[in-house]
């Protein structure tokens, strides 16, 4: 799972205008171009990648998966759960502080669960579920629940966003529906507040007082041991800025380049390039159920008549056709629980059956606000081919250029497309994310608890109980069989399609791991 990288951060958007470093302080500090602007950084609040990114250095979970998506102890040092199952008790590993300096305590843990657990699905199932969750002594904690929940340690390791990260009890009291103001973890950097330009850069430096774990880093879990004393987030929303920055050796670690660009780099030999992770990406159309159009089922079904996820694909990879795949359905390939059942309609590829679903759905030629950020490669790319697809299925697009920090914000508005809100937007999903319903936010159908867009699926919702409550392997992939095809019919949003990234970094970083996330412990800088 290994290769040889680094990880960085700073800001500029056409070569760096920060002072020369010494020979020495340029070893110790990592430059890394993000895949898009750290335009907000409230890790509970949002669900974007690159937040979540960013936040795995400041701020810590109680557990977290390893390379085997198995989640592993992180800040708790040890947990009993009672005969029945009905009562969980997390003890934290002593001597851990926040960056103020201030101790973690079993405080900070459940205020922390209180705030994750009211925008996270899983953490939604827990509450449900829940009878007490609070602090039983400096480090200990309780979470009684009416009824087992065998899903608790991922629930609490997973590392899709929102993660539970932990922060001091008093930033964790601010409602999840609005953002933080401060940045206090207890995680291996701290963040330089200071210093952060949104658009320009973001910076990260070491925290003294940390204490990793005696395990070997693997993920989200083991020693997060950090190698260089800063890092510093570089951002380049223009990929030609950003290649020449890697071949000059302004920047050390370019997370996401363009696949056209990647030729050029792999032929530098200062420079190596590989895939960021073997279970890539699934490219996601994602529409608002609340409004028209799209509250309409059969205007959903017509995009998904239409489309032609290559068309999708080429955009965003090119056409090298090993690094996508098209995908009738949800679920990574090649994985156990992979599935195209129902997915007949994303091959029809047929915009004369995508006009006539849209014409029974009474569309009326109202504009279709596309919400499309321009500064991420991966969403402009797709953003360009929705807008031919849906005017050639005679939609009228009303199409709004903007950044990804932005796409972010208005993504959270259930206001009417025409007062500030939207219609869809593009994203994306690790396929990390999308092995099973447990940490897929974006498979599921619980209305007004669900991800942006908020489709309401009760027969989806039926089948992601039927896999938390199956015995087996057959009974599991019977109920991700039948959640496939209730998701497709009610389309609570439709893949454009599976495919591989790039990441290219310069030879003299080590320690790069392949990933759904870029994890910086480990990796040094000669």
């Amino acid at each position: 799972m290994k290769s040889t990288g680094g990880a960085a951060l700073l800001a500029a958007s056409g070569g760096l205008a920060t002072p020369a470093l010494s020979q020495g302080a340029a070893a110790k500090t990592l430059r890394f171009v993000p895949q898009a602007n750290l335009a907000n950084f409230d890790p509970i609040w949002g669900t974007q990648y690159v937040v979540r990114n960013a936040a795995a250095l400041v701020w810590d979970t109680l557990y977290g998966v390893d390379d085997s998506l198995v989640p592993q102890r992180q800040m708790v040092e040890k947990e009993e759960v009672s005969a029945d199952g009905l009562v969980w008790t997390f003890k934290l590993r002593a001597g851990m502080k926040f960056h103020d300096g201030t101790p973690v305590l079993a405080k900070d843990a459940v205020q922390s669960l209180v705030r994750w657990s009211q925008r996270d699905p899983m953490g939604l199932m827990l509450r449900a579920l829940q009878n007490e969750l609070v602090a039983v002594d400096d480090l200990t904690f309780r979470w009684a629940l009416k009824k087992p929940y065998p899903k608790m340690l991922l629930a609490l390791g997973k590392n899709n966003a929102p993660c539970t990260f932990i922060m001091p009890a008093r930033i964790a009291e601010t409602d999840p529906f609005k953002q933080i103001t401060e940045y206090i973890g207890s995680g291996p950097m701290k963040f330089k507040k200071e210093e952060w330009v949104p658009g320009a850069k973001a910076v990260f430096e070491r925290f003294a007082d940390y204490k990793p774990r005696d395990e070997a880093a693997s993920w989200l879990a083991g020693g997060k041991k950090m190698m260089v004393d800063r890092i510093e987030w570089v951002i380049m929303p223009d990929p030609a800025t950003a290649s020449a920055a890697l071949q000059n050796g302004e920047v050390d670690w370019w997370e996401q380049p363009l696949p056209d660009l990647v030729p050029v780099l792999k032929g530098n030999r200062n420079i190596s390039v590989d895939i960021a992770d073997p279970l890539g990406n699934i490219g996601a159309f994602r529409m608002n159920h609340l409004h028209a159009p799209f509250n309409n089922v059969k205007a959903r079904r017509a995009v998904l008549a239409a489309m032609n996820q290559e068309d999708f694909m080429r955009a965003v990879v090119g056409d090298d056709t090993k690094l996508w795949k098209p995908l009738p359905g949800f679920f990574t390939p090649d994985t156990p629980l992979y599935t195209e059942s129902g997915g007949e309609i994303l091959k029809m590829k047929s915009l004369d059956a995508a006009k006539k679903l849209l014409a029974e759905s009474g569309y009326a030629g109202q504009p279709v606000t596309c919400v499309v950020a321009q500064d991420q490669p991966i969403t402009k790319s797709m953003g360009d081919v929705t807008a031919d697809l849906l005017k050639k299925m005679g939609m009228t697009v009303d199409f709004v250029a903007t950044d990804w920090g932005t796409v972010g914000a208005r993504r959270a508005q259930k206001t009417p497309p025409g007062q500030g809100g939207w219609s869809m937007f593009h994203t994306w999903h690790a396929g990390a994310d999308c092995l099973n319903p447990a940490p897929y936010t974006a498979i599921r159908g619980n209305g007004e608890k669900a991800w942006f867009g908020w489709p309401d699926s009760p027969e989806t919702e039926k089948y992601v109980s039927s896999w938390f409550d199956a015995k087996d392997l057959t009974e599991e992939k019977a109920a991700i069989a039948a959640l496939n095809k209730a998701a497709l019919e009610d389309v609570i949003f439709a893949p454009t399609g599976f495919f591989l990234s790039y990441t290219a970094w310069r030879k003299n970083v080590t320690g790069i791991v392949k990933g759904p996330l870029p994890f910086f412990w480990g990796v040094s800088k000669a």
